[in-house]
């Protein structure tokens, strides 16, 4: 059996040795086939470190990762991709409107020769007390 070595996949990955353990140690990674007592790896797992290194880009967590890749043994079927990554956008369109709320207190506040720091933070209080109000069930 002849395989790239832990040094090949992490000169060809552009990672580090033991970036590649840790992924195997959390499960995005297939444990490799020994030769010699040495880890030996299929191509395959070049394309597998592509994935994961897309699906951290985007924003994904270890435990999406994971559920991801579950028992894929190269690519990860797409219907599971797709509902992965519809619950992902939106969760990244929500981090877009808290953004540009965030943003839009700090130019008020930027505009304004006194900015009343605290009256704005008691006004987020009130909002965050009024909001866990709205949510909770009955």
């Amino acid at each position: 059996m002849i395989g790239m070595t832990i040094g090949e996949v992490a000169r060809r990955a552009d990672l580090r040795p033991s970036a590649i353990r840790y992924y195997e140690k959390l499960g995005l990674l297939p444990r490799p086939p020994r030769q010699g007592g040495q880890r030996r790896y299929d191509p395959h797992v070049l394309e597998r470190l592509a994935i994961v290194r897309f699906a951290k880009f985007v924003g994904f967590t270890i435990d999406e990762i994971r559920l991801l890749l579950d028992g894929s043994p190269d690519r990860p079927p797409p219907q599971r991709w797709r509902q992965i990554a519809e619950k992902k956008a939106l969760q990244v369109d929500s981090l877009i409107t808290e953004a540009i709320a965030v943003r839009a207190l700090l130019q008020t506040t930027l505009r304004q020769k006194c900015p009343k720091l605290v009256e704005r933070g008691l006004e987020l209080a009130k909002s965050a007390t009024s909001h866990r109000r709205m949510r909770m069930p009955r």
